[in-house]
């Protein structure tokens, strides 16, 4: 039993699960996450493209965005180059019960 622990063949096996536990399944989760992201993009979402710019949604087309970074100024980009949303609106109740 102990030579077949000392063989390497065990080892490789450890090493194989150590790297898919580490950094396997991590990566694929983060790209199920961004997918997931990218595919609820609707407009009026503010939005940070890969290149570090930020603006709200103005049009969401099948492989591409409109983003408007500023009144006036919209930008086509892809939207896998989405990296990430900003707080997104929440919508406000209909029938709001308190009275201001």
């Amino acid at each position: 039993m102990e030579a077949f622990l000392a063989s390497p063949i065990p080892m490789l096996v450890l090493m194989g699960l150590v790297f898919y536990f580490l950094l396997i399944r991590p990566q694929q989760k983060r790209m199920k996450e961004h997918k997931e992201m990218v595919e609820g993009l609707k407009r009026g979402d503010e939005v940070v493209t890969q290149g570090g710019l930020i603006g709200k949604v103005a049009k969401v087309a099948d492989e591409e965005v409109t983003v408007e970074l500023a009144d006036g100024v919209k930008v086509r980009v892809v939207r896998q180059t989405i990296a990430s949303v900003r707080g997104r609106p929440e919508p406000k109740p209909a029938n709001d019960a308190k009275s201001d």
